[in-house]
């Protein structure tokens, strides 16, 4: 049914009228006053000059105080729903924007100013969600809504009143609330002092509104027919103002940590906070006024289901290689020259001073007892067995200046050592989206801090020792990781996309150690890729090198190209470790993000 409107400026009898609020508040505005018509009526003109001014923001404010004033015209209330619509399509708008360029507070400050105006959006109740990202809480089944504990509102009687009065505030303040039916308790807060206040054809609202003014008070329900009085202070409003009150049970939300992402989702995007989490009922209790509830609860209900769920295909490849080569002609490096003549007679007085000994030993010469001299005869006759004569050698000469030229001994080296080992290590990891999944691949490496014992001796530590009972220091250690530790954090874009988080550490033990403490090697690697649905991706990769020659030979020869290879003993140690990550990432589910690209498409 379309409803038409009259100009602002034209005749108002023409003005369509809505049937007057069942609620208590609008009871007392369903027949407003001559004074309340016409303020309504300045509020909605100067309205439609800050619209066309485009000051949406301020427009809203003036059609909203002219639809308070006067709720029955259709006029009042069409404007100001039409403006609440075109800023939640403002504010929806920017913070869109503001999210695709990774403006996300800013988003959120807009998204939840949407919900505020109209709590029944599901666009912007989706949109909420989404710029909360991985912050959001998420539940198997939503929040559900045990007890509703609405505002208290008052009754007082219908009609206008006219106020004069001189003297005191406090007896102001039981008069216009007497006028109207109402009793007033005053808080200790409120002091008294010399007013004068005159006010004509006014309600309840108003009057009170105008008295508080006046004496620095304001006032909040205990009952139908009873109000309480209390100065204008921070602290009584938070005390005494009228609140909703609204109790939500959070299923699977046992432990503190899984109802406080709830309750800092309360305080830090509706800023609510008067929230009480209950870790033994799974509930959380929380208190603010009722147009903040209202699009507190909307948000809630929408928070149940499930993250994508993605599978990561982790394989570690190691592979450690080791050569050890020996070739080459081992030359020999020393020469003895000598005089065959001497060298040959000291051979053969060698041949005859073993009967010299057992001769001198027969005549008494020689004691036996006296080993010494006979060790000393013994070590001349082995080392005459160990002459010149039984190494290869060369001649040359003649007569008494025959000599002779002793030569080492010549070997050739050809040996080959080497080793490869090849391992794989295979994980599959499922995790949800937002969530940390780490994978540990080694050992643990035992490292002595200390050890206890005795540092001085006592007659009972001296019998423990005599009987073999006493026991030894005992160690104080803790354990190292050693191996590879990956920690990956994904999450799944519209398009299906991956995007990863990750982070790496490989420790080792190293070959050298400071007072008998290992060190230990670390290699860390952190950072961000973006993957598709089963694209495998080498995420990081580690090699070392390590390489040893050597060269034994003549001088000169083992220089020369191609004769160093024969005439020099060439001996190389190789090793070399590699370690590549791949990961492989598959999408199983995306969980409530269908959902929510069919909303955005439908919107």
């Amino acid at each position: 049914m379309a409803i038409t409107a009259s100009a602002a400026s034209g005749n108002t009898q023409n003005t369509v009228i809505l049937p007057c609020g069942q609620e208590p508040a609008a009871s007392a505005t369903c027949t407003p006053s001559k004074k309340d018509l016409k303020e309504a009526k300045s509020a909605f003109n100067k309205g439609l000059k800050l619209g066309k001014a485009g000051h949406t923001d301020e427009a809203f404010d003036e059609y909203e105080t002219a639809s308070r004033l006067s709720p029955k015209n259709v006029e009042y209330v069409t404007a100001r729903e039409l403006t609440r619509q075109q800023l939640v399509f403002s504010h929806l708008e920017h913070g869109n924007k503001a999210l695709l360029e990774g403006r996300q507070m800013e988003a959120l400050a807009d998204f939840r100013f949407a919900v505020h105006l109209d709590p029944q959006n599901d666009f912007a109740q989706q949109r909420l969600r989404d710029a909360l990202g991985d912050s959001a809480p998420r539940t198997v089944e939503p929040p559900k809504l045990l007890a509703d504990a609405g505002e208290l509102h008052v009754l007082p009687t219908a009609g206008h009143r006219d106020f004069h009065f001189r003297g005191d505030s406090r007896a102001l303040l039981a008069q216009v609330a007497g006028s109207f039916g109402l009793v007033t308790e005053f808080d200790d807060s409120v002091a008294s002092r010399r007013v004068r206040f005159d006010i004509q054809d006014v309600d309840f609202y108003t009057a009170m509104r105008a008295a508080g003014d006046v004496t620095h008070t304001f006032w909040t329900a205990l009952d139908e027919k009873q109000i309480l009085v209390a100065s204008e202070t921070a602290e009584n409003h938070r005390q005494f103002d009228r609140m909703a009150l609204r109790t939500f049970y959070v299923p699977e939300g046992t432990s503190p940590t899984d109802l406080n992402d709830v309750v800092n989702l309360l305080r830090t995007v509706f800023e609510i906070r008067f929230v009480t989490p209950e870790a033994q009922s799974s509930t959380v209790v929380v208190r603010a006024p009722e147009n903040v509830l209202d699009a507190a609860t909307a948000f809630l209900e929408g928070l149940g289901g499930s993250r994508p769920q993605m599978m990561l295909d982790v394989k570690v490849y190691q592979i450690s290689h080791s050569l050890t080569r020996n070739i080459g002609l081992q030359i020999p490096t020393e020469f003895n020259l000598f005089n065959i003549p001497a060298g040959a007679l000291a051979a053969l007085g060698g041949q005859n001073l073993q009967q010299l000994i057992n001769q001198l030993i027969a005549s008494g010469g020689i004691n036996q007892a006296n080993t010494q001299a006979i060790s000393a005869l013994l070590a001349q006759q082995q080392g005459q067995q160990n002459s010149i004569f039984s190494q290869p050698l060369a001649t040359f000469g003649g007569g008494l200046t025959l000599e002779g030229l002793s030569l080492g001994t010549l070997g050739a080296q050809l040996s080959l050592n080497e080793s490869w080992i090849k391992s794989l290590e295979h994980a599959n990891l499922r995790v949800a989206q937002g969530n940390q999944a780490t994978f540990r691949m080694g050992s643990r490496f035992p490292i002595l801090n200390a050890t206890f014992a005795p540092i001085y001796n006592t007659p009972a530590i001296a019998k423990v020792i005599g009987n073999n009972s006493f026991r030894a220091a005992f160690p104080s250690f803790n354990y190292e990781d050693i191996g590879l530790s990956l920690k990956a954090k994904p999450s799944v874009n519209r398009n299906s996309d991956v995007n990863l988080e990750l982070e790496m550490q490989f420790r080792t033990l190293g070959s050298q150690s400071i007072n008998g403490v290992p060190i230990i090697s670390n290699r860390e690697y952190k950072g961000s890729i973006t993957l598709t649905d089963g694209q495998p991706a080498v995420v990081a990769g580690s090699l070392s090198r390590n390489e040893q020659r050597s060269l034994s030979g003549l001088p000169g020869l083992g220089f020369i190209p191609g004769l160093n290879q024969v005439m020099a003993n060439n001996t190389k140690q190789l090793e070399e470790d590699e370690l590549l990550l791949v990961i492989t990432p598959h999408v199983i589910s995306l969980g409530d993000q269908d959902k929510a690209s069919e909303v955005w498409l439908r919107k």
